[in-house]
């Protein structure tokens, strides 16, 4: 297992856990995590990349070891907290990043918004979500209202990490129990107690949110990515089942992307970094390789 070092930063007013692999003088890619996961779970690729690099995997705020909200999470705020990011590791030199569902869906849009920031982009089924129809407002915002009266959105508890490590192996066939037993030590928290454990996630990331996913504006900041895009979803993803449905609407958003470049991986379901590491990291080791960073600094 390659090794790692933690470390807490301050990106606006907020305590950042980041985990970092490689050396300082290594070259570099961000690997921005989903909704429900952690920095650590790109431990499976980092092992299986054959250039030396440098990692960079942040906690997104509420999530893993970095600090809660105290209200309500908004999708602009990850925007924000990734500019501070490149800006707190990166300032002189755009980035090469690689995110994965929430990840890649907050980095294209970062992407669009400050194209001189992005050399380099990995999409690992950050395609956007599925669009509401404007007349479920009402009871969206209702159910939101509640969900903040309530305020009763916790996670299960468990007295064993092991009992955490068997459900995500019922819940995914493909993760194997050694990865499975790494993400529950990981992804979970131990409660004052000293004994039980909870979801390593604010509960408030339960909450549905009020402002419906705003597609039309998610695709002008994609026509506006300069970096070249490389476009990865898993063959036996339900995500990638939905669109399979609507070619048309997976094909327009593609479309998006000045430079694009698409690959399918077999065997493999939405999480991409835990089904198929190996061939993520192949992909990555290519894509972010030296050889393009000379190419592209010319």
């Amino acid at each position: 297992m390659q090794p790692c070092h933690c470390e807490f930063v301050s990106l606006r007013e907020r305590r950042y856990h980041v985990r970092i692999w490689g050396e300082n003088d290594a070259p570099t890619f961000f690997f921005l995590h989903g909704w429900g996961d952690v920095g650590a779970s790109f431990q499976f690729v980092v092992d299986a990349l054959q250039r030396k690099w440098r990692v960079i995997a942040p906690d997104w705020r509420g999530f893993g070891l970095s600090q809660w909200n105290e209200g309500a999470y908004m999708f602009t705020d990850y925007i924000a907290d990734l500019d501070a990011l490149l800006e707190h590791y990166s300032p002189d030199q755009p980035a090469q990043i690689a995110g994965h569902s929430l990840g890649g869906i907050v980095a294209g849009v970062y992407a669009g918004i400050r194209a001189q920031r992005v050399s380099r982009f990995a999409n690992m089924e950050g395609f956007g979500l599925w669009v509401s129809a404007p007349g479920e407002t009402p009871a969206r915002l209702e159910q939101w209202l509640q969900q903040i009266r309530d305020n009763n959105s916790a996670f299960r508890n468990y007295t064993r990490r092991e009992d955490y490590a068997k459900r995500l192996c019922r819940d995914n066939p493909r993760l194997t129990p050694e990865r499975a037993a790494f993400l529950a030590e990981h992804s979970l928290l131990t409660l004052e107690n000293g004994s039980d454990f909870t979801f390593a996630a604010d509960p408030k990331h339960r909450w549905i949110s009020p402002v419906l996913y705003p597609l039309e504006e998610a695709k002008a900041c994609w026509r506006r990515v300069s970096a070249p895009t490389l476009w990865v979803a898993g063959r036996e993803s339900v995500i990638m089942k939905r669109f399979d449905e609507h070619p048309d609407e997976y094909r327009e958003r593609m479309a998006c992307f000045a430079d694009v470049r698409e690959v399918r991986i077999d065997a493999c379901g939405h999480n991409l970094h835990h089904d198929q590491p190996q061939a993520i990291a192949a992909l990555l080791d290519d894509f972010f390789s030296p050889a393009h960073l000379a190419g592209e600094s010319r």
